[in-house]
């Protein structure tokens, strides 16, 4: 129940900000005390200049004094002339696991496989990461 809720979160808030070509990825983060932030990843012209909808939330989670992380989700609403009109989870790119591990490394992370929703350790989607 608690992780349909965070992916309600994540799909409402990019079923009200969506825009073509500017944001079509949502995410949603709790934390271990149960409060729910959602952003919208920031798309720009310029594609590295992009910012991913999982490191807007986890900085507007920081942003509002919270720190400590316990599961994280990004869904993806698609394109306009998409047959498929579902709003589904997507997997976080590989700067996003970095990110994620950086500042939340007990966090799960919701994902999509073939057989439903699953949920995993940030370790075990970002084996032998980069430490200082």
């Amino acid at each position: 129940m608690e992780d349909e809720t965070l992916i309600a979160a994540a799909q409402e808030m990019i079923r009200k900000r969506y825009q073509w070509e500017r944001h079509h990825v949502g995410a949603a983060l709790r934390t271990r005390s149960g409060e729910i932030f959602a952003a919208v990843h920031l798309e720009a012209s310029l594609s590295r200049v992009t910012v991913c909808a999982e490191a807007m939330v986890i900085g507007k989670a920081i942003s509002e004094g919270y720190t400590d992380f316990d599961t994280i989700v990004a869904v993806r609403h698609p394109d306009p002339d998409s047959e498929d009109r579902e709003i589904k989870v997507v997997s976080p790119c590989g700067m996003c696991r970095e990110l994620i591990a950086d500042y939340a490394l007990n966090c799960k992370v919701i994902l999509q496989m073939e057989d439903g929703l699953s949920k995993a350790d940030i370790t075990d989607l970002l084996p032998l990461r980069y430490t200082r």
